[in-house]
């Protein structure tokens, strides 16, 4: 695929996109969003059994560093800031679009989760943003934004989505604080939170398919986004049209949320 003539929105932005499992990624709707409106581009894999299908996306979007990050890992979380500190000298834009939680814990509810999955997937889906923004925000030395993911059933329940509600609204949460502890080097930090979508990580969530349909029906505008949405929305709040938005939760989701 041929990449679009970039927009001078955020020419020469130099971005890190984590979470890309393949093109049917939130993250990579976002990637092509900021690659569109010409920005750099920082991908990483999360194993070497997802390397090859994040190889071709990093290749297609003309990435200028493509990287490991196992986020559990801090030595492999610094090796990413070390290396975009070497080639860019500093970051414009973070977006995490990370979640994990045991499988045996997802689908067994909350009163059932162990006290290690819950904690697993706090780190992994929660915590690591925290993480990131740390290690980020010295290197957004004339201010940036960062991004993270959430979704509708972190302040609502959510058949089936179980121990992962508690987690998004811990890392909704996070946000705020987050926005709140580096507005004054001129960081801005959002929470989106996209309608369902049907991603990798959604598919090992029970009767998905019935989520979907159900949302598509009460959506005011007939329709849900998709990953292509998230990522305009992102790209959007990147620049400097939104420079006074922060702290926000923002709904990608067709106006789904505010259906009774």
């Amino acid at each position: 695929m041929t990449t679009p003539t970039p927009y001078p929105l955020l020419q020469d932005a130099k971005v890190l996109v984590c979470g890309v499992a393949n093109d049917q990624s939130i993250a990579y709707g976002c990637a092509r969003a900021f690659r569109e409106l010409g920005a750099d581009l920082a991908l990483t894999y999360a194993t070497e059994k997802s390397r090859p299908h994040v190889a071709p996306l990093a290749l297609e979007l003309e990435a200028s560093l493509f990287l490991p990050l196992d986020v559990s890992r801090q030595d492999q979380a610094e090796a990413v800031f070390e290396q975009i500190d070497k080639c860019w000298g500093r970051l414009d834009v973070l977006l995490h679009s990370i979640a994990w939680a045991p499988k045996n814990d997802l689908k067994g509810g909350l009163l059932n989760c162990s006290a290690e999955g819950f904690s697993k997937a706090m780190d992994i889906s929660c915590h690591s943003f925290v993480r990131l923004a740390r290690l980020a925000a010295p290197l957004m030395k004339d201010g940036g934004t960062m991004f993270t993911m959430s979704y509708e059933g972190s302040n609502r329940v959510i058949q089936n989505y179980n121990v992962m509600g508690p987690v998004k609204a811990a890392l909704e949460a996070c946000g705020r604080y987050l926005a709140y502890e580096l507005g004054p080097s001129g960081i801005r930090v959002h929470t989106i939170s996209p309608g369902p979508l049907k991603t990798r990580a959604a598919s090992g969530l029970k009767d998905f398919d019935l989520l979907v349909d159900a949302a598509a029906r009460r959506t005011p505008t007939g329709q849900l986004a998709d990953i292509r949405d998230v990522g305009f929305t992102c790209a959007l709040l990147a620049t400097p049209y939104a420079r006074q938005l922060s702290g926000e939760t923002v709904y990608v989701d067709g106006g789904a949320h505010i259906m009774g």
